[in-house]
C-alpha cells in the first residue's frame, strides 16, 4: 500500500501536467506569439487593474464577473488565445472555464501582467 501511495505521489505532477489544456509561455515567447498577431489576448483581471496598465490589443473579460462564461462564449473558440490575469492564479482557473467551453489553442502566460511588465514589454495605459 506505501508502494501504491508513493507512487501516485510521484505521478500527480505528470498527471496535473498532461490534464492541463494550454501551452506556457513567459513574457519573451508571449511578445514574439503576439506580434505574429494571429492570438487574441484576453486579460481576466479587474476593470481597475486593466485600466491601471494592460497588454496592447489585450481584451478585459474579468472572472470575477457574473457573465464571466458568457463572454468568453462570444469568442472564436479556434483562434489561438493567450490568456493572462496579473501573476498567473486567476488565469490558471480560468483556463479550466475555457477548456471547457471548448477552446481548442490556449496558451497561458505564466507570470502574468506582473512578469510582463517586469520584464520591459510595452505597457498601455
Amino acid at each position: 500500500m506505501k508502494t501504491l501511495l508513493t507512487a501516485l505521489l510521484l505521478l500527480l505532477p505528470t498527471l496535473m501536467l498532461a490534464a492541463d489544456p494550454a501551452k506556457h509561455v513567459k513574457a519573451d515567447e508571449a511578445a514574439k506569439i503576439i506580434a505574429d498577431g494571429k492570438v487574441a489576448v484576453i486579460d481576466v483581471r479587474t476593470p481597475d487593474e486593466f485600466k491601471d496598465g494592460h497588454i496592447q490589443g489585450a481584451k478585459n473579460i474579468d472572472i470575477m464577473a457574473n457573465d464571466f462564461e458568457a463572454q468568453l462564449g462570444k469568442l472564436d473558440k479556434t483562434q489561438p488565445t493567450l490568456v493572462h490575469c496579473q501573476a498567473g492564479g486567476r488565469s490558471m482557473r480560468a483556463l479550466e472555464v475555457f477548456e471547457k467551453l471548448g477552446f481548442t489553442n490556449l496558451i497561458h502566460l505564466d507570470e502574468g501582467f506582473g512578469g510582463w511588465a517586469a520584464a520591459g514589454k510595452p505597457v498601455v495605459k
